[in-house]
């Protein structure tokens, strides 16, 4: 996650009156399948499998996955093959920044029609460390939802997109490009855009999205069936890839358990976490490695995501 914020929209009035009527739509229009649509668990050892790949491409390409450098080839690498041998189109994307090659990884899942769903996060870290919490853990859990789409035989009524983006932390660099490379009918056809950065942070608070208000109510309602109470994801306001596909007009979501804020007393009671300390206290530091991963909030994000895929695909 980078740096920085910006001010939050405001929610339609329009969206609004859909969720009041219970349809549940995203802000193009077009309605999630009804609530019984059901996602598979997804096995955090599954999760953390994949984020045992990405700290060992980290720890055998100089430390880090970071943009321009041969960890984020191997990352990318790594990623193409599982999602090609599950029966994924992809596409590898390559654009110029800061002297660099970097890439972006797409892959779409055969089948289904109309809109576009789409789900991503950003796979490179910063060079200080193998960023496996920013954002190794947004990263393995899409890609573990994406193999689940496959593992299941789901055959969504709408397309599904994932991606995975390049240089997020030089400023949101790879998914900029990847927007601005869409022609006006290919942006119009994205009905959602789910974003996935750093969702197993060691003191886990339950950040969603509030850009959309229907897209933020699947997400909060599934929460709430698990008694567990969400906050809108403000220190996220723009800090990551959703704000690219925000600024073109598409309806963004997505889930967040925090940076480098300190976490409060009352934030702490709810969510069993520690106050006075940061949420992810390896926030771009050497110390994102492996063990810096809250399980459970790993897992239950990780249900979410698929929760969300199932419900606005189906």
């Amino acid at each position: 996650m980078t740096h920085g914020s910006h001010r939050r929209a405001t929610f339609a009035a329009a969206v609004c009156a859909a969720l009041t009527l219970g349809l549940l739509g995203t802000a193009s229009g077009a309605r999630a399948t009804a609530p019984d649509a059901a996602a598979p668990d997804i096995p955090v050892g599954n999760v953390q499998q994949h984020l045992k790949e990405l700290q060992t491409i980290a720890e055998t390409h100089g430390g880090n996955r970071a943009h321009g450098q041969p960890g984020y080839q191997a990352s990318i690498d790594y990623l193409q093959k599982s999602l090609d041998a599950a029966g994924f189109e992809t596409t590898v994307q390559e654009f110029k920044h800061g002297g660099s090659v970097g890439y972006n990884l797409i892959a779409d899942w055969p089948g289904g029609g109309g809109e576009i769903i789409m789900a991503g996060a950003h796979l490179d870290s910063v060079r200080r460390g193998p960023g496996i919490n920013d954002n190794g853990s947004g990263s393995a859990a899409t890609l573990a939802v994406a193999l689940a789409v496959a593992e299941e035989g789901h055959k969504p009524s709408k397309r599904l997109r994932f991606g995975w983006w390049g240089a997020e932390e030089q400023g949101l660099v790879g998914s900029r490009y990847y927007v601005s490379q869409l022609s006006d009918r290919e942006r119009a056809e994205i009905g959602a855009y789910l974003n996935f950065d750093m969702i197993g942070s060691r003191n886990a608070g339950y950040f969603v999205y509030d850009d959309d208000a229907a897209l933020e109510s699947v997400f909060t309602r599934w929460f709430t069936a698990k008694d567990i109470e969400t906050e809108p994801a403000k220190e996220a306001n723009g800090r990551s890839d959703h704000a690219s596909f925000k600024n073109a007009g598409i309806p963004v979501g997505g889930l967040f358990t925090g940076a480098g804020y300190i976490m409060t007393a009352e934030q702490a009671a709810k969510w069993d976490g520690t106050a006075g300390v940061p949420f992810d206290k390896c926030y771009h530091a050497a110390c994102d490695d492996i063990t810096n991963i809250n399980e459970r909030a790993l897992d239950l994000n990780s249900d979410a995501i698929a929760h969300a895929i199932w419900k606005l695909s189906s």
